[in-house]
């Protein structure tokens, strides 16, 4: 999974060019904050609780960003550039055709719900993240995002896309809407001491 987005760069129908580009290690900052931004607050709540006594929230953020491995990794990113600068970012990666349900195991109760989601979307190509920093946004980036998403999911050969949204973000669940995404189901949230508005995570998905 981790290769999708690199390994797609190598394809003659190359998914994505200048100003965009596949991440590096040397973006975890920028990952970092966006990240953030696309989770509401989220990521920094769930690495303040990860955090060592020597490091802040925004260390494990960043160290998350740099690993090889894992969903939240500089390999699973395509960056947008703006004067050098990373502006917007898509970290995203196919999903197994079947669910592993040993992940349940050991899974904390505030991420249940949207791995049952995530289970519903099986066999496609997930969009984990989509964000642009606030003075970015309303450029278009979210949308030639997404349309990048689209081409490595076929890339990938899956058989369409899926994101999970707060039901409280309406700005970006109207712009999935307009890219063709659909509600397929709910599931209440667990929030623990989380601060947030929303109620339910929404699985919206386009088929390819």
């Amino acid at each position: 999974m981790a290769a999708s987005v690199r390994t797609s760069t190598e394809n003659p129908h190359h998914p994505f060019r200048h100003p965009y580009r596949a991440a590096t290690p040397a973006d975890a900052e920028a990952m970092a904050e966006l990240v953030n931004f696309a989770g509401e607050g989220l990521p920094l709540y769930l690495w303040t609780k990860m955090a060592e006594p020597e490091q802040s929230p925004w260390d494990v953020g960043r160290w998350r960003a740099r690993r090889d491995s894992g969903a939240f990794s500089y390999r699973n990113t395509v960056v947008r550039e703006d004067d050098g600068r990373v502006v917007a970012a898509l970290i995203g990666y196919p999903l197994a055709d079947e669910p592993d349900r040993s992940v349940y195991d050991d899974l904390p109760p505030m991420f249940v719900p949207l791995q049952q989601l995530e289970d519903l979307a099986a066999g496609t190509w997930y969009v984990n993240v989509l964000a642009a920093y606030p003075e970015y946004r309303g450029k278009g980036y979210g949308s030639e995002l997404l349309r990048i998403a689209e081409r490595l999911a076929e890339c990938s050969q899956r058989n369409g896309l899926s994101i999970i949204v707060s039901d409280a973000n309406t700005g970006a669940r109207r712009l999935y809407e307009r890219c063709g995404y659909t509600e397929r189901a709910r599931r209440g949230m667990v929030k623990d001491s989380w601060d947030n508005p929303g109620k339910k995570w929404v699985l919206l998905m386009k088929p390819r």
